[in-house]
């Protein structure tokens, strides 16, 4: 069971870095996956930074947390996955957004993160 558990924790973090390394590579390509237009100087800046900052952070805080067996390495990447569909919330509520479908994802994600960090850490 904990192996299976390793490779669903295991495959959210690849494919994590792999986003974060395409904002930092080759930023036109996945913007529109996202439903982003490039900006232009400050702005790209901003898109380009953050975003692969926040999916680089998650990606790494997981390979760690698997690595080191830390459970306190899980917790940054769920509370960041949870945080966010939080703000797609209240996104679509206060401001006519779209509901992202990618709310599902980030959820399941990060309930997988939680139970993780109860399962696979050796230590706290």
């Amino acid at each position: 069971m904990n192996k299976i558990l390793s490779v669903l924790v295991l495959l959210p973090a690849v494919l994590f870095v792999v986003t974060g390394l395409r904002w930092l590579i080759d930023p036109a390509g996945i913007a529109p996956e996202f439903g982003l237009v490039l900006g232009e100087g400050l702005g790209l800046s901003s898109q380009v930074g953050d975003m692969s900052g926040f999916f680089l952070t998650l990606g790494i805080c997981i390979l760690v947390a698997l690595v080191s067996g830390r459970r306190a390495w899980y917790y940054p990447p769920a509370l960041l996955l949870l945080l966010t569909a939080v703000g797609r919330v209240i996104a679509w509520l206060l401001h006519d957004a779209a509901l992202a479908s990618q709310i599902g994802v980030e959820v399941v994600v990060a309930v997988i993160l939680l139970v993780a960090s109860r399962r696979l850490a050796q230590e706290a």
